[in-house]
């Protein structure tokens, strides 16, 4: 607290000064202003998202094809089974029904897993697909029952 010399009634009389000492609060508050101008440009990287034009138009709504993988040589594409062999030539197909005008490679893909499937297996589809062109991979978490 702010001490006021002089005045009153004795020589040395010390009587408070109600005055606020701004001068800590400003250099405190420049401090801060500092700190936030050199970390938000930091705080702002910008993330890559695949977004559809905005021009005014319904877009279509496809069926999503899902791939469930439910062990090694265990691959369902929707309600069909197959096999890492056959899992490229089965997805190019279930993809031409859902959209017939769009490039299977072109269109989304969803893969899910068996809470019990080993990672390198579930990986293995996903770099399989890959590997033949389909880039727009999503991956799906939820219970196959």
């Amino acid at each position: 607290m702010a001490m006021k010399l002089g005045g009153g009634s004795g020589r040395y009389t010390i009587a408070q000064n109600a005055d606020i000492n701004v001068t800590p609060f400003v250099d405190v508050m420049l401090v801060l202003l500092i700190i936030f101008m050199v970390s938000i440009p930091a705080a702002t990287v910008s993330i890559k998202l695949d977004m559809p034009p905005a021009d005014g138009k319904a877009s279509k709504s496809h069926t999503p094809v899902f791939i469930s993988v439910m062990g090694p040589d265990d691959i369902y594409i929707g309600a069909q089974k197959t096999s890492r062999d056959h899992l490229i030539g089965d997805v190019a197909a279930a993809l031409r029904i859902a959209d017939p005008e769009t490039p299977p490679a072109e269109q989304r893909v969803l893969v899910r897993g068996d809470k019990d499937i080993a990672y390198a297996d579930f990986v293995q589809v996903i770099n399989e697909l890959q590997q033949n062109g389909y880039k727009k991979i999503g991956l799906i978490n939820e219970d196959i029952g």
